[in-house]
């Protein structure tokens, strides 16, 4: 128990985290405060406790799912919060900051884990977008948008919140009837099927998702829309070698992400060469409120194998290679920490369907990665950046007035 003391030392001031191991002793961190989370953390096994000690970051999820620890009351939320929050970001808090040999280590393998050539995309994909369109749909918005929602007010609910963040990105795109869109990352069509409806523009969509592209065709046709909203199951990477230019607009929203810092470079020569000379992107993506950093163990080994959460500095350093102009920045702190804490409680909500659909262990595991994901916006580091690009100065209005104006038009339509 000392090492677990002095790995939490002085780590653990509000609330309160009580300990109880597998030989039956108890230990109590932190003191009560109102406001704060009371965690009892029950350590199953002597082997779980070696797991969490060996490697805090990925031990103590691996345990979890496991099944050789559990959560009083199953709060895994609760656990997650008391331990970051008593550690923000802003403060410089960490719990088991990797040592020197560990942090370069990890620099020198980074591209090798962000190596997304077109296979290894798909296959990355797959793991995570193609478990189950029924899955999804028990715990998503009613448009199943799995991405960052737009909270002009947290008491709006998710359903608002997610039509908020379609009308909030459709502004910042200046559509106009008749224009041509791409949608790098379409999910399951509800994005491009909004474009379509809101600014009657023809919308392409493209996944690497078996799962989501069936839904979207799906949806499209039941729409009434397949002659004007197709999708594709193609990488971004082939779409640029067989339709240069044609494209006057281009959104992708929550694809970045999985792209790697070894194909920035690529993924926006790609954008320009499929954009018009007067082309506009909006780019929204998950991002680092400081300094490139790495993918945390857990999140790269059940959730996004491949993904990394990029800084703006390294974003914006790969787009001005492909002369693309960053013409708005728009910097989410809290959004989607609201909209995780969302989709928390609809998991928690079907707790037995997704148990009979997936499995005990996969439920924990879902619940444990919303949890730190929601932890990461609230206390970490992360945050959503919006980036506006064009390729041309003059392509849109100097200043960006017009994007409240827009976004009021579009929400008063629906």
């Amino acid at each position: 128990m000392a090492l677990i003391e002095r790995l939490l030392a002085g780590k653990i001031k509000h609330g309160t985290l009580g300990i109880e191991r597998a030989d039956g002793s108890f230990t109590e961190l932190g003191s009560k405060h109102a406001g704060w989370p009371d965690v009892t953390l029950r350590i199953h096994t002597a082997a779980a406790e070696r797991r969490i000690l060996l490697n805090p970051r990925l031990g103590l999820g691996e345990a979890y799912i496991d099944g050789g620890v559990s959560v009083g009351d199953d709060d895994i939320m609760g656990l997650i919060e008391l331990v970051r929050r008593n550690n923000p970001w802003e403060r410089g808090g960490e719990i088991g900051d990797p040592g020197m040999l560990k942090r370069l280590g990890s620099q020198l393998v980074r591209p090798l884990r962000q190596m997304n050539n077109l296979g290894r995309s798909r296959a990355n994909v797959a793991h995570h977008y193609d478990l189950s369109n029924d899955f999804y749909r028990l715990w998503l918005d009613s448009d199943m948008q799995y991405s960052c929602a737009y909270w002009p007010d947290p008491d709006i609910g998710l359903e608002q919140a997610q039509l908020s963040k379609k009308a909030h990105i459709a502004a910042k795109m200046a559509l106009q009837p008749g224009q041509r869109v791409l949608d790098i990352g379409c999910g399951w069509g509800g994005m491009a099927l909004y474009l379509n409806r809101i600014a009657d523009v023809e919308v392409l969509g493209i996944t690497l998702s078996e799962e989501q592209l069936k839904l979207a065709r799906e949806r499209a046709s039941a729409a009434g829309v397949s002659d004007r909203v197709t999708f594709e199951l193609i990488d971004y990477r082939d779409l640029a070698r067989t339709a240069q230019g044609q494209f006057d607009r281009i959104v992708s929203v929550g694809m970045f992400e999985h792209v790697g810092v070894p194909q920035f470079e690529t993924f926006f020569r790609s954008a320009v060469n499929l954009l018009k000379d007067d082309g506009v992107m909006l780019l929204h993506t998950i991002g680092r409120m400081g300094k490139p950093g790495a993918t945390d163990a857990f999140t790269r080994k059940y959730i996004f194998p491949g993904g990394y959460i990029p800084a703006l500095s390294e974003t914006l350093s790969a787009s001005e290679k492909s002369k693309l102009i960053a013409t708005d920045i728009e910097i989410l702190r809290l959004h989607y920490a609201f909209t995780l804490r969302a989709w928390y409680a609809r998991v928690m909500a079907q707790r037995e369907a997704i148990i009979a659909m997936m499995d005990a262990r996969f439920y924990r595991m879902w619940t444990f990665y919303l949890a730190g994901a929601t932890a990461a916006f609230e206390w970490g580091g992360m945050c959503n950046y919006q980036i506006q690009f064009a390729r041309n100065r003059r392509s849109l209005p100097i200043t960006r007035d017009y994007i409240a104006r827009s976004e009021r038009d579009i929400l008063a339509k629906l």
